[in-house]
């Protein structure tokens, strides 16, 4: 066994043990107390939102996954002064052959804001593993960025995924994105759990804001898929302005592959990643019996090979196990539909955003219950996922403080506090998962837990001792 491999094995053991007997019976509520501040966005003319000089320079440049098995790439970016260019010159880090995928151009009216020329351009048949150079802009201002490919698909396959929701362009988002992008365990793909902007918090829902968010976290979205999930700040439902075409801004500024994975919508849909397979759903479109959703999630599961992805992942906005009295029980009618499902089909883990604070689950499920048999209370259920809440990314809206008490026994850890969180991926049976507050060193774990994948080994993982 070599010293690499032994190293691993110790820590996963020394991990199990702390799991299973350092922490007392039932959940925790963290000691931490913030400090209270009002969250600020940043003004408009912050550095943070500055336009990139030349004419007709492309902003707001994006990417995510472009296909079900992450040989393809999504590059999105905008264009303010003309539509320009909608080609994407690419090539790999150590080829001399640069390529070309041509794109396509949209914009759209919000009330009486009128958005820049939004490009889509998918890049196909890319190389596993491997550094890309890619240039938008072609013809007037280019500008150059890269990204790196996942490993194949398998079951193997190491990765880590970064983990943030509800961030909004405020002083706190400023700081959870730096936070992740200089934590040490180094996230390759972010898991966006909803709510990107917050521009409907302003007056008429001014989409100046998405532009200022696009070029905020384009440092980290340019160079590494961001994988999106439509929360509710992405409806800009607005009747009153005239507006009433759901998630109009955010569907025509992020495009995601759904079609791949055979989906009618682009707010459910499917990919696989590395040794992952990630299912993302919408809180805030229909997923009643015999809607598109939940056909498409009833044919989805059973096609999920855990010889191939072991770990299988569920996004989702609104949480389904929320201890805090901010948005309380809003998941409650899908979590009842869907929960059966996610206990069938052992998903590993769920991650949600909506409640602007943090929170862990035990792996629980309530699942029982029909109108005469009075059997309603969450049970430990080693079938079932652990729900995490990780909508902490630090929105105007400022964080959500008051809990409900006693803390239920679903709960593992909660806090009050911005962050994000890495999952990360070591092989079919092992995973380690930590949570990250702003306010610590870029190192350290406010919260951490070894993993055991619910298929190849389903072990108990809980971090609070049996009662």
């Amino acid at each position: 066994m070599g010293a690499s491999k032994a190293t691993f094995l110790l820590a996963v053991i020394a991990a199990a043990v702390l799991n299973a007997a350092v922490l007392c019976s039932g959940g925790i509520t963290s000691s931490f107390v913030r400090k209270v501040e009002k969250t600020v966005d940043m003004p408009l003319y912050s550095d943070i939102f500055k336009v990139p000089p030349g004419y007709n320079a492309p902003q707001q440049v994006h990417i995510t996954q472009g296909d079900h098995e992450g040989k393809a790439v999504i590059v999105s970016w905008v264009t303010v002064d003309e539509p320009g260019s909608n080609t994407v010159l690419y090539w790999a880090e150590n080829s001399n052959q640069k390529n070309k995928a041509k794109g396509s151009i949209t914009k759209y009216k919000f009330y009486n804001y009128t958005s820049g020329y939004i490009h889509h351009c998918t890049i196909r048949r890319l190389e596993y593993n491997t550094k890309y150079y890619y240039e938008v802009g072609i013809g007037h201002t280019t500008r150059k960025f890269w990204f790196t490919t996942p490993p194949e698909v398998g079951p193997d396959a190491p990765y880590t995924f970064g983990l943030i929701g509800d961030l909004g362009q405020s002083y706190d988002s400023n700081k959870t994105l730096t936070h992740y992008e200089q934590n040490p365990a180094k996230g390759q793909t972010v898991l966006f759990v909803g709510d990107l902007s917050y521009a409907d918090n302003y007056p008429n829902h001014d989409n100046v804001r998405w532009d200022t968010w696009g070029r905020f976290v384009e440092r980290s979205v340019a160079y590494q898929p961001w994988i999106w999930t439509a929360g509710n700040h992405e409806l800009d439902f607005a009747p009153e302005l005239g507006e009433t075409k759901p998630f109009k801004p955010y569907s025509h500024r992020y495009h995601v592959p759904f079609k791949a994975s055979n989906s009618t919508a682009p707010f459910w849909y499917s990919i696989k990643r590395a040794s992952a397979y990630i299912i993302v759903l919408s809180s805030y479109s229909a997923y009643g019996k015999y809607t598109p959703q939940y056909e498409w999630l009833k044919e989805e599961l059973p096609k999920v090979n855990r010889s191939e992805t072991p770990w299988l992942i569920v996004l989702v906005h609104s949480p389904w196990y929320n201890s805090y009295n901010y948005h309380f029980m809003e998941g409650e009618t899908m979590r009842v539909i869907y929960e059966p499902w996610f206990v069938q089909y052992k998903v590993d883990v769920v991650f949600a955003g909506h409640v602007h604070a943090y929170e862990r689950s035990e792996r629980v499920s309530n699942i029982a219950y029909n109108v005469v048999n009075g059997i309603c209370t969450p049970v430990k259920n080693p079938l079932a996922p652990v729900y995490i809440t990780i909508g902490d990314g630090g929105n105007l809206e400022g964080l959500a403080t008051n809990m409900t008490e006693p803390q239920p026994k679903y709960s593992a850890f909660r806090e009050a506090s911005f962050g994000h969180a890495t999952f990360s991926i070591k092989n079919r049976t092992h995973a380690y998962y930590s949570w990250h507050r702003n306010q610590d060193g870029y190192a350290v774990e406010a919260d951490s837990m070894w993993f055991f994948n619910r298929y190849w080994h389903p072990v108990d993982d809980s971090t609070t001792a049996q009662s």
